[in-house]
């Protein structure tokens, strides 16, 4: 009975052994089932495993980080540039500034996120706007400003400003003007330098000025434009000359000096074919009233029988001022100057004088 009983267990130590095989297989391949469950163990496919995820540079943003989007600087359009957000946690400890200052110059202004993939994500730095370039110009935007620059042309240079203080090459006065202003300026006559008269060949003035009045405040009506030559001159006889003499015959200074003509570009006494006057050049002055600061009024012209005074002055001013200009015609001398004293600096070959 024994040897039966041995007999019919030994054909089934056979299954043991092999089902002892198979778990001694299944330890070496690293499943460290336990003995009872071998006989659940299924075959499966052999399965590869990945290399470990690295963390993503960009990743998309979950709608819950920003669900307030009311308060919140970032950007929400599906459309923005997401290219400098930082899609991973930032450990304790690590600084922000020194992550976000490796961000690309140029792409400053687009947000930057840290904190993602923890309960508190934040903004590291805000956008900030660049500030435009002020060397570009928009086209779309603005108008293109050019900047002017002054452009001198040669025989087109204006005059200066302060021609006084202005080399002659750069449009100031030639030496002889300067100085020639600097002593009417001592002899007290208010003048203004005027742009040059030019009307043709014959009738110019250079470097003309504007005489107003003469020293004690002489006013001269109107205004005389003058070349400087004539009008210091003119300066120097009402100051030396006509001023003391009005003051012995008179008792009384000068107020003012009607002038009846200046520069004019005309002919000697305005007569077709005569040569041209030295009015053509402001180098002469008429001159037909003279007021007193008394209010009396001596007009240049023949005085009367009984008007001893006025023919006093009157001839004191043809001597005098033959001393000051080579050209001296007044009442007596021709119809044409039968109103008023002419004065000029006519240029002659001799030192010759025509006090008339």
């Amino acid at each position: 009975m024994t040897s039966r009983v041995a007999a019919y267990r030994r054909p089934r130590g056979f299954p043991v052994a092999l089902a002892l095989t198979a778990a001694l297989v299944a330890g070496c391949s690293g499943d460290m089932s336990p003995p009872g469950d071998l006989l659940a163990i299924e075959p499966s496919n052999p399965v590869i495993r990945a290399d470990p995820v690295q963390p993503m540079m960009s990743a998309p943003v979950e709608t819950a980080m920003f669900s307030e989007t009311q308060s919140s600087p970032i950007p929400d359009d599906p459309g923005a540039p997401l290219q400098n957000v930082l899609a991973y946690p930032v450990a304790d400890g690590v600084d922000s500034m020194q992550m976000t200052s490796a961000l690309p110059e140029g792409n400053v202004d687009q947000p930057v996120v840290t904190g993602i993939g923890t309960d508190a994500p934040s903004l590291a730095s805000a956008p900030v706007a660049a500030a435009p370039d002020p060397r570009t110009v928009d086209l779309e935007d603005r108008p293109v400003v050019v900047e002017q620059q002054p452009v001198l042309l040669a025989g087109a240079m204006t005059r200066a400003e302060n021609p006084m203080s202005t080399p002659k090459w750069a449009g100031g006065l030639p030496a002889a003007e300067k100085a020639c202003r600097q002593r009417l300026k001592r002899l007290g006559v208010t003048f203004r330098d005027i742009p040059a008269i030019g009307n043709g060949t014959s009738c110019s003035i250079p470097y003309p000025i504007e005489l107003t009045k003469l020293s004690g405040g002489i006013q001269i009506k109107p205004a005389a434009k003058l070349n400087c030559q004539i009008t210091e001159a003119f300066a120097q006889w009402v100051k030396n000359e006509l001023g003391p003499a009005a003051r012995v015959r008179y008792l009384s200074g000068v107020r003012s000096i009607n002038q009846l003509s200046s520069y004019s570009c005309r002919t000697m006494n305005s007569k077709r074919g005569a040569p041209m006057s030295e009015h053509a050049k402001g180098n002469a002055i008429d001159v037909g009233k003279i007021t007193l600061d008394n209010g009396r009024a001596i007009l240049v012209k023949q005085p009367g029988l009984f008007a001893f005074r006025q023919k006093s002055l009157l001839n004191s001013i043809r001597a005098d001022s033959c001393k000051y200009f080579t050209t001296v015609l007044g009442p007596g001398s021709d119809v044409h100057h039968k109103d008023h004293f002419h004065f000029d600096l006519r240029t002659r070959k001799t030192a010759y004088r025509h006090c008339d």
